[in-house]
């Protein structure tokens, strides 16, 4: 035939710019497709030679890439189904036809895979190319050889050529600017990331061996893929260490075996292989992201799986694969693509299937695995409800004991003895058995249950669980006393008055350090066996200020709020009674005398108080009005003068530091001078 010019079949002015900047976001794409396009064209041939229109043998079916850094040029060959002149100029020139979908129909019934029904594939080479020739020879006999030429503009020549073996040789004539593609170590590194499980053997390169103290070629290609995936192969014919050693092929790095796998092998209403491993997920979620990698017929398409699959899987590690994921690197297509929702949802139940089968049939082995597997579930859980509800069932809580029980058990172990008077069940827990040691064993002493919730996301998991609960909610055990957290109906009285109470606030008020937080006092009857005095933290604003640590605008509003304590004082301990004979023996005379002068006061205001009882504000008059006034700010000036000499007896008054000292050291609250001062004042004491 003679030398052709023409324009290619495209209704863009210039389809390259299009091919660059929407079509594809990675430029290295261009490697894969040039691949795929030879695999497709190689399984083409095969269908081919099995109708039997091929009589001789097909040879070797190696696909090469080479580079060739001193003619800037990469060559990927095959020795696939091959052009002539007529189909080159159908499938390369006229773009708005795939020779793959002529393909399909005609050998639908005896192709494996064809991997190339994605259009624009073979363009891709000019991210990297300014030129690109193709010289093709056809299987069908007679073919001649053609050759097609293209500088990146519509223009194009193509023309006979001398080619001896059936198939395609594709030549990228590499720009300047992306000159890192000349070298090897690039072309490997994207033949393995892209090219590593393709289904026909791609040299690159060859083997070597030791000759000579050196490394020499031999004659033997490099072959980078393994043909034949483990997930391709059907389950009855594999073994543990086969999954185990696919797991090191895929991530050499990994140290760790994982918990288990799920081999998915579907074939209605979608094609869908794969095998997902369960890690030991570490809290670092971020690190185990983008680790499952989606392919397309053996083809990488991505390992950014967020969006795709549920939030909560891109924690799992493995392959999927699927013919009807399109070979397609826009993400936002992906989100959109109805298959991909299928195969998402499919693979949501397969995983919650393959959990609650392990919970069943292997009990003693989910609960070995549970600490690792928490995170997991506990996140899947709160994203996604579908999956919430098919993991109630293998949900798991583990108590201080190291006991594992399902929550319907649970539930059951605990809800005769830690149902409150108003009904409520109180599931206690801890978060650090060995920070709040004291409170575990004072729920202990009362035969209560605690749960043990250390892991990044028991806060928030058990404020949402606890939404779904009727008549139920989580307590962690130092939030109050033991006694305050399950509350029944046989509450003892205080035996010390309100006058006495008022007092003392006062005083314990004054005793605390300002510098850790703010405190409330409260008093309880604790017993005699129990400390003087002990601090708790409100569950409610201590559980939001631990949700603010995982972050978020929101949340981290309850960061910047201040620590609030409960300054509990046990009325029925025996220094609190000390302490109070101390203020009544030292202040006794001048805070009598001050309490008198209140109460007298007192008395003139509810005597002024009666008198105006009835009266409207306009019939008060302006003297009675400035008697009251005058009377409640006398009142006041008594009450502050009274608190001033408390305060300063407080501050000064050893036994009082001490005890709440000792409070604030068991919540770990006690550091740099406050906790120097209280070991030399405890010596003190110890000499006395």
């Amino acid at each position: 035939m003679a030398k052709q010019t023409g324009k290619i079949g495209v209704t863009a002015e210039n389809i390259f710019p299009i091919i660059k900047k929407f079509l594809y976001s990675e430029q290295e794409i261009f490697l894969r497709e040039l691949v795929s396009n030879a695999v497709d064209a190689t399984q083409k041939v095969k269908a081919i030679a099995r109708s039997g229109e091929i009589k001789e043998e097909l040879g070797d079916l190696t696909i090469r890439v080479k580079v060739d850094k001193e003619n800037k040029t990469i060559t990927i060959s095959d020795s696939g189904i091959g052009m002539d002149a007529e189909e080159v100029d159908k499938y390369i020139n006229q773009i708005a036809f795939t020779s793959a979908n002529y393909f399909l129909e005609k050998y639908k019934d005896k192709i494996e895979a064809i991997i190339g029904h994605f259009g624009l594939g073979f363009y891709s080479a000019f991210m990297v190319a300014q030129k690109v020739e193709l010289i093709s020879k056809s299987y069908k006999p007679d073919s001649k050889a053609v050759k097609w030429v293209c500088d990146g503009s519509p223009e194009f020549t193509i023309e006979e050529t001398e080619k001896e073996t059936r198939g395609t040789d594709v030549i990228l004539y590499v720009g300047d600017e992306e000159a890192e593609f000349l070298e090897n170590s690039k072309i490997e590194k994207l033949l393995n990331k892209y090219c590593k499980f393709l289904p026909i053997p791609i040299g690159f390169g060859k083997e070597q061996e030791w000759k000579d103290g050196k490394y020499v070629d031999t004659d033997k290609d490099k072959i980078i893929n393994e043909t034949e995936p483990l997930w391709k192969k059907k389950p009855t014919d594999l073994k543990e260490e086969d999954y185990k050693k696919f797991y090191k092929d895929l991530y050499p790095q990994s140290w760790e075996e994982p918990l288990f796998y799920i081999h998915l092998n579907v074939d209605y209403p979608f094609n869908l292989t794969g095998v997902l491993y369960f890690p030991k997920i570490r809290t670092n979620l971020e690190v185990q992201k983008n680790k499952i990698q989606l392919y397309s017929n053996q083809v990488f398409v991505t390992d950014s799986v967020e969006n795709i699959v549920p939030e909560f899987l891109t924690l799992l590690h493995g392959v999927l694969d699927s013919p009807d994921i399109p070979l397609n690197v826009s993400r936002s297509y992906l989100q959109t693509d109805s298959n991909v929702k299928k195969i998402s949802n499919h693979i949501t139940k397969k995983v919650a299937d393959k959990l609650s089968e392990i919970f069943k049939n292997q009990r003693d082995d989910f609960e070995k695995k549970w600490d690792d597997l928490k995170l997991f579930i506990q996140y899947g859980m709160l994203t996604d409800e579908k999956f919430y509800d098919r993991a109630k069932e293998f949900l798991l809580f583990k108590n201080v004991d190291n006991k594992y029980f399902s929550s319907e058990e649970y539930q059951k172990i605990i809800k005769d003895n830690q149902t409150d008077s108003d009904k409520k069940l109180i599931y206690l827990y801890t978060t650090n058995k060995t920070e709040q040691y004291k409170f575990i064993e004072d729920a202990k002493n009362k035969v209560y249950d605690v749960l043990v919730l250390d892991g990044a996301f028991d806060m928030p998991f058990i404020n949402m669980y606890e939404s779904k609960l009727e008549n139920a909610r989580f307590a962690r055990v130092d939030s109050d006393t033991i006694d305050n957290l399950v509350r029944k109906d046989d509450k003892k009285n205080l035996q010390i008055s309100k006058e006495e109470q008022d007092d003392m606030t006062t005083v314990y008020e004054a005793a605390a350090p300002q510098t850790v937080g703010t405190y409330f006092v409260q008093f309880r009857n604790l017993g005699e066996q129990e400390l003087p005095v002990v601090i708790t933290q409100s569950e409610y604003m201590r559980r939001m200020k631990d949700i603010g640590l995982l972050g978020g605008a929101e949340v981290n509003l309850y960061n910047n709020l201040p620590d609030n304590y409960n300054l509990v004082i046990n009325a029925s301990h025996q220094i609190t009674k000390q302490i109070i004979e101390q203020k009544n023996t030292e202040l006794g005379e001048k805070v009598n005398e001050l309490n008198n002068k209140i109460k007298s006061v007192d008395t003139e205001i509810d005597a002024l108080e009666k008198l105006t009882k009835n009266k409207k504000e306009e019939e008060i008059s302006t003297e009675e009005k400035e008697q009251k006034e005058k009377l409640h700010q006398q009142r006041s000036d008594i009450q502050n003068e009274k608190n001033k000499i408390l305060k300063e007896w407080a501050v000064k008054n050893k036994l009082i530091k001490q005890v709440i000292d000792l409070a604030l050291l068991s919540k770990n609250l006690l550091k740099g001078e406050a906790l120097l001062t209280f070991v030399k004042r405890s010596v003190d004491f110890i000499e006395k």
